[in-house]
């Protein structure tokens, strides 16, 4: 999607879809309702998302097609140890979590999740969109 210049801004498992019924190696990414196409290094305001998956830039109303990528971040942490990295209660108490970016990848979980998924992880939510992985070296990582 990025290399065609258009971002999703609404990443989230629910919007991923098996191809074919006996192949889970073939998704599909889907709802492009609030897709964007952007020219390169396109500067968005407007706040679009899912609370539990929106990155912090995307909050504060300045983001890139990163957002994605933070995204992709907090969906492969569900995946690993089965929850979110930044929970809460309330839609309120979620966006603080996101804004304050505190997650851990300690508790005893992630003992059996090897060094090389938890370091693409910690690049994929790196707060800082500018310090964090393009799409294209996140598909480049050795974990992946």
């Amino acid at each position: 999607m990025h290399k065609n210049r258009i971002c999703h801004r609404d990443i989230k498992p629910e919007n991923f879809l098996l191809y074919k019924e006996d192949d889970a190696s073939h998704i599909k990414l889907i709802d492009f309702g609030l897709a964007k196409r952007v020219v390169p290094n396109e500067i968005m305001n407007k706040p679009n998302g899912t609370p539990y998956y929106i990155a912090p830039e995307v909050l504060k109303g300045s983001y890139t097609t990163q957002c994605d990528v933070w995204s992709m971040g907090v969906i492969m942490y569900i995946m690993l140890c089965g929850k979110p990295p930044f929970g809460g209660k309330t839609n309120k108490d979620i966006i603080n979590n996101v804004l304050n970016g505190t997650y851990s990848l300690k508790n005893e979980v992630w003992n059996t999740v090897s060094d090389s998924a938890k370091d693409l992880i910690s690049q994929l939510l790196e707060r800082s969109a500018d310090m964090r992985l393009t799409s294209q070296e996140a598909f480049d990582h050795p974990w992946i």
